[in-house]
Parts: structure tokens; C-alpha cells; sequence
């Protein structure tokens, strides 16, 4: 059902894309031009991954998204005019988007994504998720999984934020790297080291790679109260374990934290904080309230586009089969400014 790549591009495309394809060539914006996209949720984080996957070149790109333009919707994402209010996010955000590139093909979808059959996400050859549950974030995963989709999820939560991706078990690409030359025998340095390599800077080759991804089940279901995770408890960033009391909310209150309910939505973080950590068999000190309960409402403008900046980049590289890859989450803190990257865990 996922179409292949065109063997020919146009002039017209060659023209448009003339920088990418300078940068990471051809054969990788033809996998680009073939592939087609499902990005589910049109918030803040949403719209920054649209508008990077449409000005990259992707052939089609789906923005579905059943819930409604508010005024956080307008505060947070660009896509949306004011004037729409009250209008499916999907539906508001299609005109912007396909005028960001006309050779993409931007269609809005308005359904649940928890009431799409199976069927529907076979068209495609990734899906990106933000703003879903954690249990429709695993069955697509899982489904995907098995018909080699690439999986990619994602959101913003005040000062934070994350992606995961699950590239399947042998994703394969390509690295450009300096290439290495034998030294000639003329050099003046001729002797016992003589035939040792060295790089040369005005040259590179590319190596095929492979790496491999969990899925986003394993990734999140890990048992901490074994050995080999404990050791493995110093180099796991706090935001993990904040990723899961913060989908536990979601789960919960079928919502994510509203600063107009910023006192309550404080004392159930704060519950909810104790029963994830201690379901985790972990320390009710590695996270404190303090520490987050302040910082993680409504979707920052600035945090959107840093975090979005990434996981379009994963994206683009994944389907372009282009340079290494996250394994398998990256984290963001606005407070520091800072991300730390290809977390696989103790797995």
C-alpha cells in the first residue's frame, strides 16, 4: 500500500529543493518526495512538526486532530488564525500549511484516533504522535511495528518536553564520514609508519549503518527493581519518570494540566507523582514536586519549537534514511536549555 519512491525528479522540485539536496542529497529527498505522513494532534508541538515535514518535501502528509481551536490553540501554534475559534484544529490549520509548500500534499482528518480501524495507518510510511494517550500511543506503535511504519511520539508540557521514535528492529542509513587514504610514499615522514592511513579532509565516503529500537511498550515498561536497571538508574535523566506521571494525568483526568486549575491539578501532580514512583519501584526522592509541578502547564511557544525542530529532524532523517539516528528518547528541560539525547534504558 506505501508507495515507492519516483525514479525521476522534476525540475520543478529539483529547483525547490536545490538546498536539501545539496546538503543530503538525492537519492535521500527522493525517499523524502515517496513518503507519506500521519501526524496526529495540532497543538503548539504539532504545528511545528507540520510546517518542518511540508518545507522538507514529504509527498503527502495527513494532520488529523478531532478537537477544537481555543484560545491557548491560537497562543500556541501558528497554523490556526484567530479569526478560526471554535473550528476543528485539523480543518483551521490546513490552509497555512499547504501554503508553506504547494508540492506536498495536506489533508485534514477530524476523526479520534482512537476510533481508526487498523487499515487506516497502512497508508503510510510514518506515523508522528502528540497529544495522545499513552494507550493509543501503544497500540499504533505496535501495529506499525509489525508492518515496518516508522513510530514517532511527542509533546510539549510547559518548560518540557520529549520525542520517542521506534525505527523498528534494523533500521538501516547511511553516514557521511572523512575519508581515510594511505599515506603516499613520497611523504617526508616515509619509515615504519609509512603505510598507516590518514584522513583526508577534502574527502568523505558513506557508510551504511544499522541500528536497532524498542518499542515504545518496553521502553516505558521497564522493571526498576531488577539489578540490571538499578545499575542503570544513575544515567536515566528525571524526566523519564516525569514523562510517566504526566501521561498517568492524562490517563487519569483524560486532560493535561490547565494553569486555570493550577492549585488542583498541583495536589493530583503530586499524587500522582507518589503512586507512579512507587508502581516503579523507585525512590519517592528522585522527583521532587518542586522541582516540577510549577513548570509543566500548557504548551510553551519556545519549547514547541526546539522540540519540534528535533523530531522533525528524526523524522526527515528516518524516511531519508540519512545520518545516525535518536535511540530511542530525547528530553528537553526549558529550564536549563538543555536535551539529553539517544536514552534507550536498561533494556
Amino acid at each position: 500500500m506505501i508507495e515507492k519512491e519516483d525514479p525521476v525528479i522534476t525540475e520543478e522540485e529539483a529547483a525547490q529543493y536545490d538546498r536539501q539536496i545539496r546538503l543530503w542529497g538525492l537519492d535521500a529527498q527522493k525517499r523524502l518526495r515517496g513518503s507519506r505522513v500521519l501526524l496526529a494532534g495540532l497543538g503548539g508541538l504539532g504545528a511545528e512538526v507540520a510546517k518542518n515535514l511540508i518545507l522538507a518535501g514529504v509527498k503527502g502528509l495527513t494532520l488529523l486532530d478531532h478537537e477544537k481551536v481555543t484560545e491557548e490553540s491560537c497562543r500556541a501554534q501558528f497554523l490556526v488564525p484567530v479569526s478560526e475559534r471554535g473550528r476543528n484544529r485539523a480543518q483551521a490549520s490546513l490552509e497555512r500549511a499547504q501554503n508553506l509548500n504547494p508540492m506536498v500534499e495536506v489533508l485534514a482528518d477530524t476523526d479520534r484516533i482512537e476510533d481508526k480501524p487498523d487499515a487506516f495507518f497502512l497508508q503510510f510510511n510514518a506515523v508522528c504522535l502528540t497529544g495522545c494517550s499513552k494507550d493509543a500511543m501503544v497500540r499504533v506503535d505496535q501495529l506499525c511495528s509489525q508492518n515496518h511504519i516508522l513510530v514517532f511520539c511527542g509533546d510539549v508540557y510547559g518548560y518540557y518536553g520529549y520525542m520517542f521514535c521506534n525505527l523498528g528492529p534494523e533500521h538501516n542509513y547511511v553516514e557521511e564520514k572523512p575519508k581515510m587514504v594511505k599515506k603516499s610514499s613520497g611523504d617526508a615522514n616515509d619509515g615504519p609508519d609509512a603505510k598507516k592511513v590518514k584522513v583526508d579532509p577534502n574527502e568523505t565516503t558513506m557508510v551504511k549503518k544499522t541500528s536497532k529500537f524498542c518499542r515504545l511498550k518496553e521502553a516505558l515498561e521497564v522493571d526498576w527493581s531488577s539489578d540490571k536497571a538499578k545499575a542503570a538508574l544513575k544515567r536515566t535523566p528525571v524526566d523519564y519518570f516525569l514523562l510517566h506521571v504526566l501521561l498517568k494525568f492524562r490517563t487519569d483526568e483524560g486532560r493535561d494540566p490547565d494553569p486555570r486549575r493550577f492549585a488542583e491539578d498541583g495536589r493530583l501532580l503530586s499524587q500522582i507523582r507518589r503512586d507512579v514512583l512507587e508502581t516503579l519501584a523507585v525512590s519517592a526522592d528522585l522527583l521532587d514536586d518542586d522541582d516540577f509541578i510549577s513548570f509543566c502547564f500548557s504548551e510553551m511557544s519556545p519549547v514547541c519549537a526546539v522540540v519540534g525542530g528535533v523530531l522533525g529532524q528524526e523524522i526527515v532523517k528516518a524516511l531519508s534514511q540519512r545520518d545516525a539516528p535518536h535511540r530511542n528518547f530525547f528530553f528537553f528541560d526549558g529550564r536549563k536549555g538543555n536535551g539529553m539525547v539517544d536514552y534507550l534504558g536498561p533494556n
